[in-house]
């Protein structure tokens, strides 16, 4: 009787001394994988923009303050992508037509940055742009040419950039919501174009309510 007792009492101490690895490992099982551990860091840091020279597709240069007042939905890609990109500015533009006019260029911004900053000029910012139909006023595309200051941009909200060697790269994709103060406030699914669509139009109407 007691070696089943100190065997069911091995067994719970194993237990509890995995579920505890596992809560330490997920951040108090709120992260199954690394991707939804680094947004949930993001979303308790709320890193603000960095100070950095876009370049845009018109050719223009300013930085960040650009935006400022104003909440901005931005998105990270490179031109030559063949792969998710187009899938993320697709989705970008659909929620852009579902953003009530009142609210757009006045409370909200669209910026897409390219890290491919070498390759993705003005002009090709420019013609990859008008082949997805964005507007180039209230959504613009731009790139950081300054290699250190793309790099702050890129660790500030913690987009893994990994370059395969062919000129392609891997990385992580998502919709980042910006503040008007330019600190991030949300990172979300771009997949799911309802909820951030939903998720855009809460922020913007509680703001105009405040």
């Amino acid at each position: 009787m007691n070696k089943r007792n100190n065997q069911w009492t091995a067994m719970i101490i194993i237990l509890m001394f995995g579920l505890s690895l596992f809560y330490l490992g997920t951040d108090g099982f709120t992260a199954f994988t690394a991707e939804t551990a680094r947004t949930s860091n993001l979303l308790e840091e709320q890193p603000k923009l960095p100070s950095v020279t876009l370049e845009d597709h018109e050719g223009d240069e300013y930085d960040f303050s650009e935006f400022e007042g104003k909440y901005m939905l931005m998105t990270f890609i490179y031109t030559a992508c063949s792969t998710v990109c187009p899938q993320l500015e697709m989705n970008v533009k659909e929620i852009y037509e579902q953003i009530p006019t009142q609210y757009l260029g006045d409370d909200l911004m669209f910026l897409s940055v390219s890290f491919d900053s070498e390759r993705d000029t003005p002009e090709i910012l420019n013609n990859y742009r008008e082949n997805i139909g964005g507007n180039g006023e209230i959504w613009r595309m731009a790139r950081i040419a300054d290699k250190q200051q793309l790099e702050a941009t890129l660790d500030g909200f913690d987009i893994i950039v990994i370059p395969d060697g062919d000129g392609d790269y891997a990385h992580n994709v998502a919709f980042y919501l910006v503040d008007p103060e330019g600190y991030l406030i949300d990172v979300m699914d771009f997949q799911d174009i309802t909820g951030a669509t939903a998720r855009i139009m809460e922020v913007l109407e509680e703001d105009r309510e405040g």
